[in-house]
């Protein structure tokens, strides 16, 4: 073996956050290592970037290396492991392999969204093997919320890596196999290098519920129902589905699918069998028509997303579900942190109506896919890593996850961040350089950087408004008619009662009034002294600078 030949990972997302997942492995000599990607997913925007809903890892590091990348492996169908595939793919038109259940969601999803490329890519099963330049990968089964889960089992001259994905010890999940312990143990036993793992559900201890106990409990609710049900959960979650058709089927009614991703989740899953033997899914359209203890609707927006179903019909907006008093919404899911508020604001509107509420507060409807400090225990055990890298997770979950792992006699822990090129060996390992990383936003049909002036300028116009000024000047520099004045955001008024408008002409004829002739012949020196006469005049008046823009024409 060339001792010079070293075997790296990197993150170009999820580390730090939970989202935007994207994971990298180099082995060989630098400059000329191969490189395997494990994920590409995306994560949701907040409120601090107005205009913006998806955000997804800049790739700029390994673009440049593109000739070197020998495939992509997405680990399972979660928008956080497989979202930005469709946009960010073309940059890198490597081999791409899934599973056939993420493969008929990603067609699906490219079907609906045009302009979507198609995609070229490769269907794997557990316990398959491939290898892919210096890389020999092993899937493996472990149990999560979604269908066709796998860990990887990655194979290099220096050493085993473990990357887990997303995953949990359930013994009965209702929908797929378990965890394969019998697998990872032996894997353990053979020596891994490296654990690189899901650290979601660090702060927790015990073990999650199973899959099963929920369905139990959706059963009772269900059964149990005066009037019309609607659950939602996470599209994604097929066994919740399939346990919410088999409670409505119990119980005597139909199961009424309502929301895009529902219905893309559901031909999916039906496609791979996940759904034989449950009777017909009905459109949405054919809610009004069912009596009122005859009907449960699977509805999208669990995460208080405005347009998504329920918030829809929370505001009694959705043209084909109506709730009423004495119906009832099962919240199937758990509310991921930054959606509380737009939950809650979902969640009192029901109440409002006089619709019950039920959520996993007061009952077992909904189970996490990630594992507890029990579950992570029994990993290390059965892996016996030599190294540990937290992922999945916000900095206290890494945090929390490294502190975990060094309690376990792990001989070397590292806590890496998205850009941190870890050097897993030959030698000792650790951090041993920052790649270039970041963030890119889809604004419309368009990806653009983090820093773009135009997100950083709607943050602006969010908190201040805009105030635009149009005027005429002659060449000799008099004003021709009078200034057109836009105030958009902006208080009619100011501290003293008198009109903003009337403030900005004020400033404009005094500024005008004082500069000299020859310096209004200057377009540029006029507009600028304008802009900073405006702003300052209308923050005396307000406490707030707006932006201002002038535009000064000569005629």
């Amino acid at each position: 073996m060339n001792h010079e030949a070293e075997l790296v990972f990197v993150a170009l997302g999820g580390l730090g956050e939970i989202g935007m997942n994207c994971a990298l492995y180099g082995y060989g000599q630098k400059p000329r290592r191969k490189w395997l990607m494990v994920d590409l997913g995306l994560s949701f925007a907040g409120p601090d970037l107005p205009g913006i809903e998806i955000v997804m890892p800049d790739l700029r590091f390994i673009e440049k290396l593109r000739q070197d990348l020998v495939g992509l492996i997405l680990t399972h169908a979660h928008e956080d492991h497989i979202g930005a595939v469709a946009d960010l793919w073309p940059k890198l038109a490597c081999p791409v392999y899934a599973s056939r259940f993420a493969i008929n969601l990603l067609e699906l999803k490219r079907l609906s969204e045009q302009g979507s490329p198609n995609i070229p890519i490769h269907e794997i099963s557990a316990n398959d093997t491939i290898t892919l330049g210096p890389f020999r990968v092993e899937f493996i089964d472990v149990a999560h919320s979604i269908p066709e889960s796998m860990a990887l089992a990655i194979e290099t001259p220096v050493g085993r890596v473990l990357h887990t994905g997303a995953w949990k010890i359930d013994e009965t999940p209702l929908i797929g196999k378990p965890t394969n312990e019998a697998r990872l143990r032996a894997l353990g036993a053979d020596g891994i290098l490296a654990l690189v793992c899901d650290s979601t559900n660090v702060l927790r201890d015990g073990e999650s519920p199973s899959e099963t106990a929920v369905a139990h409990s959706l059963n009772e609710l269900i059964l149990n129902a005066p009037a019309r049900v609607a659950v939602t959960t996470f599209a994604s979650n097929v066994a919740r589905i399939r346990a919410v058709a088999e409670a409505a089927a119990a119980a005597g009614r139909k199961v009424v699918a309502v929301g895009r991703a529902m219905d893309r989740v559901i031909g999916a899953a039906s496609d791979c069998g996940y759904l034989d033997g449950l009777p017909d899914f009905l459109p949405a359209d054919a809610f009004r028509d069912l009596p009122r203890n005859k009907v449960v609707a699977l509805v999208t927006g669990s995460q208080g997303e405005p347009r998504a179903a329920l918030g829809r019909i929370g505001l009694g907006e959705h043209p084909d579900v109506k709730l009423a008093s004495g119906d009832r919404v099962i919240f199937s899911s758990r509310t991921i942190p930054g959606n509380e508020k737009a939950v809650g604001e979902i969640i009192n509107s029901l109440i409002v109506q006089g619709v019950e509420v039920i959520t996993d507060r007061t009952q077992l409807v909904h189970v996490s896919g990630h594992p507890r400090r029990a579950e992570l225990a029994k990993l290390y055990a059965w892996t016996q890593p030599k190294i540990a890298i937290p992922a999945h997770g916000e900095a206290l979950h890494l945090f929390e996850h490294a502190a975990f792992a060094k309690a376990r006699g792990i001989s070397h822990v590292i806590p890496a961040r998205n850009g941190d090129l870890v050097a897993l060996g030959p030698g000792e390992p650790g951090i041993a350089e920052e790649t270039l990383h970041g963030r890119l936003l889809k604004d419309g049909d368009l990806l653009v950087d983090a820093d773009d002036e135009a997100i950083a300028t709607r943050r602006r116009l969010a908190f201040a408004g805009i105030i635009s000024v149009a005027i005429a000047l002659t060449a000799k520099g008099d004003m021709s008619g009078d200034p057109d004045v836009v105030l958009t955001g902006v208080p009619l008024r100011g501290r003293d009662g008198r009109a903003m408008d009337v403030i900005v002409d004020e400033a404009i004829f005094a500024t005008l009034d004082g500069l000299p002739r020859a310096k209004r012949r200057d377009s540029d020196r006029t507009s600028t002294a304008l802009e900073r006469a405006v702003r300052a005049a209308v923050a005396n008046a307000w406490g707030k600078k707006p932006i201002v823009r002038v535009l000064v024409v000569e005629v």
